[in-house]
């Protein structure tokens, strides 16, 4: 019950060629295989390009940390003497 037999796979593609003909089934596979390989090209060049715009720019801030206009540094070491 779970899976078809031979006999019935053969069956299946009987009708299907009948259907469509061996012609627009070899077309088909023949886009499918161009629309995979278009695909595949398309990812690589995305790849490649995320690679070269994260390699151009830093990930993190390095930038030192600035100190408002109204604190002075004194503020910490007060807290530390209570």
């Amino acid at each position: 019950m779970g899976s078809f037999s031979p006999l019935h796979w053969l069956v299946v593609i009987g009708v299907v060629v009948l259907l469509f003909g061996s012609g627009k089934i070899s077309g088909l596979m023949g886009d499918v295989a161009k629309g995979i390989k278009s695909f595949k090209k398309t990812m690589a060049e995305d790849n490649d390009a995320s690679m070269e715009a994260s390699a151009e720019k830093p990930v993190g801030n390095l930038e030192a940390p600035t100190m408002a206009s109204g604190v002075s540094s004194n503020v910490t070491s007060n807290a530390t003497h209570s």
